[in-house]
């Protein structure tokens, strides 16, 4: 997927917090330390470092949701990970969202932290972010 495609499904899927920038994208995908994972209705951006990876964004069109896609997508991500040599996945995600906690959930990830009042929402209102961790 080009930066500009990732870009544009990212801003299908996110308000809070904003959806991502093409060159945003197109920056972070010119790390060697950072990866993606993409099918045509959604991805997965991580990067590692050292034994750790963290997955940076998650993004499924919202038409492909409830389908699978979110967890194959997290099992290509892990895979990729661990091949990078990760033994440990990280994440943040808001507290309000619930199908992605439940995704994370499903996929072994497991709370350790919470940043108070994190994202900021367009009508002004914040979320909690929580940090999420699982082994590989």
């Amino acid at each position: 997927m080009t930066p500009e495609a990732l870009a544009e499904l990212h801003a299908t899927c996110f308000t809070t917090p904003r959806p991502w920038r093409a060159a945003e994208f197109a920056a972070l995908l010119a790390r060697e330390s950072v990866f993606l994972v993409a099918d045509k209705a959604g991805f997965a951006l991580g990067q590692c470092a050292g034994a750790e990876v963290e997955l940076l964004t998650l993004a499924v069109a919202p038409s492909a949701r409830r389908a699978g896609l979110g967890r194959a997508l997290m099992d290509r991500f892990h895979a990729e990970a661990r091949a990078r040599g990760a033994s440990t996945a990280l994440l943040e995600v808001a507290a309000t969202n619930a199908p992605a906690l439940a995704l994370y959930a499903a996929t072994g990830y497991s709370e350790i932290g919470r940043r108070r009042a994190y994202y900021h929402a367009p009508d002004g209102t914040r979320a909690d972010a929580l940090v999420l961790t699982r082994a590989l």
